[in-house]
């Protein structure tokens, strides 16, 4: 195990070479590294007590918190697995990822969905969780391979069912090493958690702020006003933040009464640019550009790394592979369009409980992203859009089965299919085009609620049409053909 070198053992070391460092700030919690370690030792303690073992699971199942970093590290102690998931799910969603996980112990906040399924052998969170954590007693733990999965992130919902992606310290540590790279991040970075930690693109930055011994900083949700109040006070170098978040924190600062100089940020308009300090780095200068999923720890490519490059993804991160392949395995030359294909120290671990589809994705010796990619003559990359359809609305993806399999199961519904339109905001909404059956009625409000009651509020459709029937190509829908009629457009990579 001399090569190993997992989450848990980047904590322990932190503990020892940076003891007046404030690791997590989160409200009123302000610790440091060697606080941060003793209690997750008490917090794996206390877990292995409830039958967490090696390759168990553990659930998160509420927003932001420093309780999701604790309990990350503490399943890398013991060799477990955490997964955060989404709050924001319906309870039939919810109830799946339970039933598809089987974890040994769930950690939940209140809401309707979590209420409507928690159990009494839960954790709330707050008090029931500290008194969880004061229960373990101080130990030493065996040292576990860093290969072994410790994070489960929930994704690629094509079939109509998402799958647990499965990320090892490994993978997450090699992730972290590029992203400080192409970020520029130095010791003092201070990362404010204000996108969902359920999110690769929120928990791939705390990472990496945890792994150069920097301030995670976590509020619940994005809030705008919050953010500027954090930022100030806490002089926040780096946040979750993106177009419509951006404008809601300038509008929120409109009269200057928070210091947002701290934030080393991408340029974004003249009243944002004069607010906070626009930054240099591979990262900002290219406006956060690259080419990303789950499965490869965050991202694959960096624009950053390839300043004036013709493909707009541009380069691979250094410690991957990426071939752009034909179906049948072979290689294909620069201009030619085929699947994004990659491999090396970022990848996933394959998906939780999903033997066919792992064998199929990692066809011919490589990871098989789903997504479609062209190498340009200089070498580097161009996203083409996914293979299957996928909708992008602000930083969510939706996929259009998981949203066609609720519609279906309407009682006056005989088939649907969805589309993604374009949205001033948000790039994309969702639009539903449905067919009922005979002699029945459905209004488009009906059809939205009906969908908010199975899926998170942001996979609703925004729009209903209906058409006597789908026009199909094969078996599934004509999304060509739907789009035409419907105006759908904005699609990832278009």
């Amino acid at each position: 195990m001399i090569h190993s070198l997992s989450l848990s053992d980047l904590l322990a070391d932190h503990a020892r070479s940076r003891p007046q460092v404030t690791a997590v700030v989160d409200g009123d919690v302000r610790r440091t590294y060697p606080e941060l370690d003793a209690r997750v030792t008490r917090l794996a303690d206390a877990l292995a007590g409830r039958g967490v073992a090696a390759g168990e699971r553990v659930v998160w199942l509420g927003q932001n918190s420093h309780a999701v970093l604790e309990l990350l590290l503490a399943c890398s102690r013991l060799g477990a697995i955490l997964c955060p998931a989404n709050w924001r799910q319906s309870e039939d969603e919810l109830r799946f990822v339970l039933s598809d996980l089987t974890p040994k112990v769930v950690v939940w906040e209140p809401s309707d969905a979590t209420t409507a399924v928690s159990e009494s052998t839960w954790v709330r969170a707050g008090d029931e969780y500290e008194r969880l954590v004061a229960s373990g007693s101080p130990r030493d733990f065996p040292q576990v391979d860093d290969g072994e999965p410790v994070l489960a992130l929930y994704t690629a919902a094509f079939d109509g069912r998402p799958n647990a992606a499965l990320l090892s310290s490994a993978a997450l540590v090699a992730h972290s090493a590029s992203l400080l790279v192409v970020r520029q991040m130095e010791p003092g970075f201070t990362f404010l958690n204000n996108g969902p930690l359920f999110h690769v693109g929120t928990m791939m930055f705390c990472l990496a702020t945890f792994q150069i011994g920097g301030t995670n900083v976590f509020t619940p949700a994005f809030d705008a006003e919050e953010v500027c109040r954090l930022i100030d006070a806490e002089r926040v170098t780096q946040a979750f933040l993106f177009g419509p978040m951006i404008d809601a924190v300038t509008a929120a600062n409109a009269g200057g009464k928070y210091d947002l100089s701290s934030l080393r940020f991408v340029s974004h308009s003249a009243e944002w640019d004069s607010m906070i300090t626009v930054d240099g780095s591979p990262w900002c200068r290219s406006k956060m550009g690259g080419y990303g999923q789950t499965e490869v720890g965050g991202m694959l490519t960096f624009l950053g790394l390839a300043d004036g490059g013709s493909g707009f993804a541009g380069r691979p991160s250094p410690l991957v592979q990426v071939r752009i392949l034909a179906p049948d395995g072979t290689e294909l030359p620069p201009g030619e369009v085929g699947e994004i294909c990659a491999r090396g120290k970022t990848l996933f671990s394959g998906y939780f409980a999903r033997p066919d589809l792992n064998a199929a994705k990692s066809a011919y010796g490589w990871h098989h992203t789903g997504d479609l990619g062209r190498r340009e003559p200089d070498g580097t990359i161009t996203f083409i859009g996914p293979k299957l359809r996928m909708i992008k609305s602000g930083a969510e993806n939706i996929y259009p089965a998981e949203v066609e399999r609720v519609l279906k199961s309407h009682p006056a519904v005989a088939d649907a299919a969805v589309i993604g339109v374009p949205d001033p905001t948000w790039h994309q909404a969702v639009k539903a085009v449905v067919a009922l059956k005979p002699d029945t009625t459905a209004t488009a409000d009906e059809l939205v609620d009906h969908v908010r009651t199975q899926l998170a509020s942001y996979k609703k459709p925004s729009h209903v049409a209906f058409v006597d029937a789908i026009p199909k190509r094969g078996f599934t829908p004509d999304y060509d053909a739907l789009d035409a009629a419907h105006g759908g457009g904005n699609y990832p990579g278009t």
